[in-house]
């Protein structure tokens, strides 16, 4: 259920490719769904196309350096949005196709979450699709403060009269339904400068998802949602951390940490420039001393126009070692906060480009003595092995979330004239005989 369409969503415009792409070959008719991950380091696009049995194909793929970002908030509006152009210039020439629109996701420290209920009577004693709509906007009727924006209303689980924990309730028949339902708002204006920097690159945002509901979507079966996961971004700013419960969120969270603290104190610590750290991380980098050779060495440049050093391995260790250990201690005081640890069967799903430093899923299962995995984007097609990896999971999750919340919107649209006209005769000729 976690996949509904949420208040403030509105159902995407498909945009279909044109008969012929750039390159002159013919193209599907079939829709185009594009996902954007607008990141602290990084901007990616993911181009995918639906097809008929609403799975997809990837067919367009793009990741660009980024500065305009700084802990998930916009602080560069001109740097944000020429990555954004650079990154759908290359998305497209792979492609062949123009976008137009695309789900951007967003993260930050200024995400808030929390979980409420709604209840209405069911009209015709049998729940439809209108009496869903009616309790998830029940459930979403709670005060924000005037500079918050609902962002997502996710269903985890319904009640008809006294039977609870009902998935789909369409058919049942009762009196009264009610709805659990996880709400997570964000900051307007920083939700606004999101979508400033897509339109002013020329795309029109279709709508927002955090990207820690996307990086799930693109890397969970659903025997772990039910079974009980945490799944964590890891990404250049924060850590995301989405939990679910029974097939259903019950717990999101940002911690304002990520991989660019780590190359800081690589930079810091090994006295090099930033890009050189950086260099060094991808490379070198181990969150584990006892996984390395202590006698191998690694070459590190020096600033001010001095000679590069030759450092040993272990050293680099060092300095990595403590700031992971610190992360994933603060991922486990916060899933240990959220009262649900004990039901994450599961284990721990650890994603987002952070996470491909070697040595972190050992010290992870180390220390949320549970097991943990690397995260990469399922039950895709088409450039299946440029986008296997934990960096593309955000950018393939909005694909899909974006894909099936417009399928899903259509079915809690609200009633037309007719279909109203329709209850309320039903409504009259129930009450009179």
């Amino acid at each position: 259920m976690s996949n509904l369409p949420t208040s403030s969503s509105q159902a995407p415009r498909e945009q279909k490719p044109k008969s012929k792409s750039r390159n002159g070959n013919n193209l599907s008719s079939e829709p185009i769904c594009v996902g954007l991950d607008i990141g602290t380091t990084k901007v990616s696009m993911v181009i995918a196309r639906i097809q008929e049995n609403k799975t997809f194909e990837i067919i367009g793929v793009s990741s660009v350096p980024s500065a305009g970002l700084r802990k998930g908030v916009v602080i560069n509006i001109d740097a944000t949005v020429d990555a954004i152009r650079r990154a759908r210039e290359e998305a497209e020439l792979m492609a062949g196709i123009a976008v137009q629109t695309v789900w951007a996701g967003v993260a930050g420290s200024h995400i808030r979450s929390f979980n409420s209920r709604g209840m209405v009577a069911i009209k015709n004693r049998e729940v439809n699709n209108d009496d869903i709509r009616r309790v998830l906007e029940a459930a979403q009727a709670v005060a924000l403060p005037e500079d918050r924006k609902l962002l997502h209303a996710l269903p985890q689980n319904f009640t008809v009269d006294s039977q609870d924990g009902i998935r789909d309730p369409i058919g049942m028949s009762g009196v009264r339904l009610e709805a659990g339902v996880h709400l997570a708002s964000g900051a307007i204006m920083s939700l606004h400068n999101i979508t400033k920097c897509a339109e002013r690159a020329g795309l029109h945002v279709s709508g927002l998802a955090m990207e820690s509901l996307a990086s799930a979507e693109a890397c969970l079966s659903q025997d772990e949602k039910d079974l009980g996961v945490a799944v964590v971004d890891m990404g250049g700013g924060t850590c995301d951390i989405i939990i679910y419960v029974n097939g259903s969120v019950v717990h999101t969270a940002v911690l304002p940490v990520g991989g660019t603290h780590l190359t800081h104190d690589i930079s810091v610590g090994l006295r090099t420039p930033a890009s050189a750290a950086e260099e060094i991380k991808k490379k070198y980098g181990c969150a584990m001393t006892s996984l390395i050779d202590g006698n191998e060495t690694i070459e590190v440049p020096s600033v001010g126009g001095r000679n590069p050093r030759t450092l040993s391995r272990a050293t680099l260790t060092e300095v990595i070692e403590p700031r992971i250990e610190e992360t994933l201690h603060l991922i486990n005081n916060e899933i240990l906060k959220s009262g649900y640890h004990d039901l994450i069967g599961s284990g721990i799903v650890l994603t987002g480009g952070a996470c491909l430093l070697e040595g972190v899923i050992e010290l992870g299962e180390f220390i949320f003595e549970t097991p943990v995995r690397r995260g990469i984007p399922l039950n895709t097609a088409g450039l299946t092995e440029v986008v296997r990896s934990p960096a593309f999971t955000t950018g393939v999750g909005l694909v899909k979330y974006g894909s099936e919340n417009a399928i899903k919107a259509k079915k809690l649209r609200p009633n037309t004239m007719v279909e109203k006209l329709k209850t309320r005769v039903s409504d009259f000729l129930d009450g009179a005989f």
